[in-house]
């Protein structure tokens, strides 16, 4: 056996079984057999030394945390996933543009006007399909305060406050119905970037396809973050018209190229489909010409232009026109190699890094190539719609070939770039100093995005690298033709690549991630005092206290004022009449870390997570007279299933003297509830 072997089963029972197992076999506890020792367990599973240490490499005890945390994209559903590295455990999905049962996101409070405020063109947005996960900056750096996400489907951006994992606000623009190049923001979170993915008209009027050339556009939208409120300001941010090309991702410059954004783009013949109608598929259509433009946006310059008033009001949002921004310099393109998808800017800020889906190379950009053909006014003429075009030989520092079908681009602590190669289903390790591959590692299968500990910032950390691959194939239990995609966590600290573990996501297609560490998190575990509104981050001014629960009658409908602690609602008996519009109003006054309750309602479809000291508002109208089971949805303590009671619709037609208390001459008089001391501090929840 080698010393190398016995170290790893060594490390691999000493965490596993908390003692040393090489030899005589140790006792179960509690039973009579033995344990089998590692290397019995080795036999047994067919396991090899490298697995045993793949396995003591993402290991995590009970609890002790990871030391990262992966954000990723949760594509279809809408929501945002939050997984811990190196364990692969999933710990949390957060509510964005989806209703969420679990989280009590869109199910009668708060959040169903949050949700709504997403809606477009008068139809109700029951998904969303998330791309594009961006975490808050701080000169370059993560700050772990904020996340921004987009949603391709509907051209949504959404802002969460890292405070409580929270979902604030979600805003979009009628200048386009579909994006891809967002979310992404700049170094210090001024702005956050969203760009659309297929050309429309910008008015959002019919044009026919006949007049794509004419009457389409793209555009890039800088959306102004208010870091002091944590929300954007719509009236603050404003749009650049562009090409009627189809723009997809994008990265803002850093250090040295601040001030700078990058937008690659794809389609410059201007292909827009029409196989039953005479004319090439757009997949064809799309993929005639040997380049596409690499779209060079100086946006602080914009943002002068735009606080100066050279803007057109167009779909609601302040926009620069197209002319203005070839005027004003605002905008040049650079040939990029076809079918791009994904530009990435060097932790220094001096390079950019492009892959095209059908190349081979990763083309490296040089930002100073690049501003000093801009200040010499060095063009290769100019595109149809009169937007300057930059050398590509003069523009470049270099290519590095990695192989089939490079796509995007992630960094390290030691100088290396790593390109995920789509149709090799490889991950590709190459030098930035010197252009040179390094190694590639398998993965499994078709990878998409990948990420690195901060590896799109100035200060990216190594260690890690997960690759969100889009085919799983055989690598897990067969659950019929539709399969999980795999995110594969990979050490990269070694001086080969090596495969550690495999997660599967049972989520529709997941994009991209962002992993920080988790030390750069300041989270909360209660809202203090009790009465916070997660929505508004401030105290609501409906919060009820203990023992002032009550009942108003009012001219827009009865008004109960409710608290939930363990084990009871306060009233936990609501009476309401047919046709009677219901406000609930319910604070969880608990105070102590995970003493979340739930709160539910029987066919009125209100369902609520109350975390501690959380307010929530419910609205609805007692449509239909009856009982109505009332209770909590979290196990919250041994008497959780008796934290219940009933809603009583009483008919309409009832008569007076079975009815609830006639409303009073008075604009608002109170109906104490049931007599209730005020709550005592509650104590730990029973085991169960």
């Amino acid at each position: 056996m080698s010393s190398r072997l016995k170290k790893l089963i060594l490390g691999a029972a000493m965490l596993v079984m908390g003692a040393v197992v090489i030899g005589p076999a140790c006792k179960k506890e509690g039973a009579g057999g033995t344990a089998p020792s590692v290397a019995q367990l080795m036999r047994a599973r067919n396991l090899t030394e490298r697995d045993v240490s793949a396995a003591l490499r993402t290991y995590t005890p009970t609890g002790r945390t990871d030391p990262y945390l992966l954000f990723g994209s949760g594509g279809h559903g809408g929501n945002l996933l939050v997984i811990g590295v190196p364990s692969m455990r999933i710990l949390k999905y957060v509510a964005v543009f989806t209703p969420e049962p679990w989280q009590g996101y869109g199910y009668g409070d708060q959040t169903n006007a949050l949700l709504a405020s997403g809606n477009r063109g008068g139809q109700t947005q029951s998904w969303g399909d998330m791309h594009h996960p961006a975490l808050s900056e701080t000169n370059g750096s993560y700050d772990g305060q904020f996340i921004f996400v987009g949603d391709k489907a509907n051209a949504r951006v959404a802002v969460v406050n890292l405070r409580d994992f929270v979902t604030t606000q979600i805003v979009h623009t009628g200048l386009m119905r579909s994006d891809h190049g967002g979310c992404f923001v700049t170094p210090n979170t001024d702005y956050i970037i969203e760009s659309s993915q297929y050309p429309m008209p910008l008015n959002g009027q019919y044009s026919d396809l006949s007049r794509y050339n004419e009457d389409y556009r793209g555009v890039v939208v800088l959306w102004k973050f208010d870091r002091q409120r944590g929300r954007i300001d719509e009236a603050q941010s404003f749009a650049i018209e562009l090409p009627p090309y189809m723009q997809d991702l994008a990265d803002a410059g850093k250090l040295v190229s601040d001030g700078w954004l990058f937008l690659n783009s794809f389609n410059t013949e201007r292909a827009y489909g029409g196989n039953a109608e005479g004319r090439p598929p757009l997949e064809s259509g799309a993929s005639r010409n040997d380049t596409d433009y690499l779209h060079v946006i100086n946006w602080r310059r914009a943002a002068e232009v735009a606080s100066a008033g050279r803007t057109e009001t167009i779909s609601g949002m302040r926009t620069i026109r197209l002319q203005t921004a070839i005027d004003e310099g605002l905008l040049y393109f650079v040939p990029e190699p076809k079918s791009p998808h994904g530009v990435d800017v060097t932790p220094d800020g001096a390079d950019l890094a492009v892959g095209g889906k059908l190349d081979t190379h990763v083309t490296v950009y040089s930002f100073a190539n690049i501003q000093r053909l801009i200040n010499a006014r060095r063009f290769d003429g100019r595109d149809p719609y009169g937007v300057p075009i930059l050398p590509f030989r003069e523009a470049i520092r270099g290519q590095v070939e990695l192989g089939l079908g490079p796509l995007h681009t992630q960094f390290d602590n030691q100088g290396n770039a790593y390109t995920s190669l789509f149709l090799e289903s490889r991950v590709a390790r190459w030098s930035v100093r010197d252009l040179r591959l390094r190694d590639k590692i398998s993965v499994h299968y078709n990878i998409g995005h990948l990420a690195t500990v901060e590896g799109d910032t100035v200060s990216p950390q190594g260690n890690f690298l997960v690759a969100m691959n889009k085919w799983s194939i055989d690598r897990f239990a067969r659950v019929g033709p539709l399969l999980p995609q795999n995110f594969q966590l990979i050490d990269i600290a070694t001086p080969n690549m090596e495969l550690l573990y495999d997660l599967p996501i049972p989520l529709g297609e997941p994009h991209y991630t962002q992993m920080i560490r988790s030390s750069l998190l300041h989270p909360i575990d209660v809202y203090t005092p009790a009465g916070h509104d997660p929505l508004t981050g401030h105290h609501d001014p409906n919060a009820v206290e203990g023992g002032r629960e009550r009942v108003e009658r009012r001219a827009d409908g009865v008004h109960i004022y409710m608290t939930a602690v363990r084990s009871h609602f306060t009233p936990d008996t609501l009476r309401v009449r047919e046709g009677e519009r219901v406000h609930l109003h319910i604070t969880n006054i608990e105070q102590a870390r995970d003493a979340t309750h739930g709160f539910a309602i029987s066919e009125y479809n209100v369902a609520l997570s109350l975390e501690p000291g959380e307010h929530a508002n419910v609205e609805f109208v007692a449509s239909h007279p009856g009982v109505f089971p009332v209770y909590c949805t979290e196990f919250c303590s041994a008497l959780h299933l008796e934290m219940a009671g009933y809603l009583l619709v009483e008919p309409a037609n009832a008569p007076a003297a079975a009815a609830a208390p006639a409303a009073p001459a008075a604009p608002a008089a109170v109906v104490p509830a049931a007599a209730v001391p005020a709550a005592a501090p509650a104590a730990p929840a029973p085991a169960h």
